[in-house]
């Protein structure tokens, strides 16, 4: 039986040109990653990943080679095509949140639909259900400041799903938590990827957070060097 891919990476490259020197990211990568997955990529700093992060989320270009998202070229779109595809298909979680400290929980969460065509009123309704997922609907109007680390993140996770994207591309999500906030975190990205379907694609340097995922693959110097099953 075939799988249905969500992404298919083929012979991907990249290089930086610094000065008179050429600094090779990758060369020939493959990867394909099957809808519905939750995958954290390993490894140590400078091996590529939140550049391959940054590929999946049409945030930079291979040098060469193809990259395909349910089968469309995505390498292949101007600046603008690529931004309404994030717009519409990708939700970021960040190690530090980015949010905005001048805006309240709500209003973060909201940011994404701003410019999209929905009503004031369903704007609301699909904040409120993204805080209620997070167990946030009673810190709606309270400022960044005033939440903790772990609601931080929940309020970052409320937008990053506000908009129902398939795609999640998670950078070190709990690197600035505790263990057991980092754990609870860990455990809402599991609901999500196993109740609502998302595909969950994780950098994580914490070998505690991988296990969270379904599949871990490990970057080293550009390729992969290790890929786990989790039982």
């Amino acid at each position: 039986m075939s799988q249905d891919y969500i992404f298919k990476l083929h012979d991907i490259s990249k290089r930086f040109v610094k000065g008179k020197e050429t600094l090779t990211i990758f060369e020939h990568l493959n990867l394909n990653i099957v809808k519905g997955d939750f995958v954290a990529i390993m490894g140590p700093s400078g091996s590529g990943k939140t550049t391959l992060l940054n590929m999946l989320g049409g945030v930079d270009q291979p040098t060469s080679g193809e990259i395909e998202f349910n089968g469309e070229r995505i390498d292949q779109l101007s600046e603008n095509q690529l931004a309404k595809w994030r717009a519409k298909n990708v939700g970021y979680i960040f190690q530090f949140y980015n949010l905005m400290p001048m805006l309240n929980a709500a209003r973060n969460v909201e940011l994404p639909l701003m410019l999209t065509h929905l009503s004031h009123k369903e704007r609301q309704q699909r904040v409120e259900t993204a805080l209620e997922l997070v167990g946030l609907e009673d810190r709606a109007k309270h400022m960044p400041g005033e939440l903790s680390g772990g609601q931080q993140q929940r309020v970052a996770i409320a937008r990053a799903v506000v908009s129902d994207p398939e795609l999640l591309l998670c950078d070190e999500p709990t690197g600035d938590l505790d263990r057991q906030t980092a754990d609870e975190i860990l455990q809402m990205l599991q609901l999500l990827n196993r109740d609502f379907g998302k595909t969950i694609i994780m950098v994580t340097h914490d070998p505690s957070a991988a296990k969270f995922a379904n599949r871990v693959l490990h970057l080293d110097k550009g390729e992969f060097v290790e890929q786990e099953l989790d039982a």
